[in-house]
C-alpha cells in the first residue's frame, strides 16, 4: 500500500511532485504545529517537514516523520523516494494542484477550456475529478520527465542521511 504524506507549509512544491508521481500528498499551510500533528495522526499520514522543531514534536508524539533534506525540488523528491523506497513514475499521476484523480477525456469537449493551439497539437487530455483542471503532456512535459528521471537517479545514490522516525 502506498504511503500517505502530509506536508507542512514549507513543502508545497514537493507535494506537487509527489502527486505527479502518483502519491497522496496533502499540503497544509498556515496550520499551527499542533494542528499539523493532529492531522497527521488522524489520517495515519507520514509527516514531511523541513521544520526541525515540528519534526522533534512529531518524534515525541510517536508519529512517523521525515525531516526532508536537499536543495531544490529534485533533491527533496529524491530524499523522500530514497527513504520510503518510492517508485517515481508519472504514469499514475494525480492532480498536482489538489491531489484528485485524473480521468482521460476526449478533446472535442475541451473547446474554450484549453488553448486552441494545445487542442491542435495534442491528442491526450486529462481532467481532475475534484478541481476540474485540465492537463495534457505539452512542451513542459520534457522538463517534468527530466526532473523525475534526475530525482530517480539521485535516490539510488548514497546521500545525506535523512532524519526520520
Amino acid at each position: 500500500m502506498d504511503p500517505n504524506f502530509l506536508l507542512d507549509g514549507m513543502l508545497g512544491s514537493l507535494a506537487r511532485w509527489l502527486r505527479i508521481c502518483g502519491y497522496n500528498a496533502e499540503y497544509v499551510q498556515n496550520f499551527r504545529d499542533e494542528e499539523v500533528l493532529d492531522r497527521a495522526a488522524e489520517g495515519g499520514s507520514i509527516l514531511l517537514t523541513r521544520d526541525d522543531l515540528l519534526f522533534r514534536k512529531a518524534q515525541r508524539a510517536g508519529l512517523e516523520a521525515l525531516s526532508v533534506v536537499g536543495d531544490g525540488d529534485t533533491a527533496m523528491l529524491a530524499s523522500v523516494a530514497r527513504r520510503f523506497n518510492l517508485e517515481l513514475n508519472p504514469d499514475g499521476s494525480m492532480c498536482p494542484v489538489c491531489g484528485g484523480s485524473l480521468s482521460e477525456v476526449a478533446k472535442d469537449g475541451l473547446t474554450g477550456k484549453v488553448p486552441a493551439s494545445s487542442l491542435r497539437a495534442y491528442d491526450e487530455f486529462w481532467v481532475c475529478d475534484s478541481c476540474r483542471k485540465v492537463f495534457w503532456r505539452g512542451s513542459h512535459w520534457r522538463n517534468i520527465q527530466a526532473t523525475i528521471d534526475e530525482a530517480r537517479e539521485l535516490a539510488l545514490r548514497p546521500g545525506e542521511p535523512e532524519q526520520d522516525l
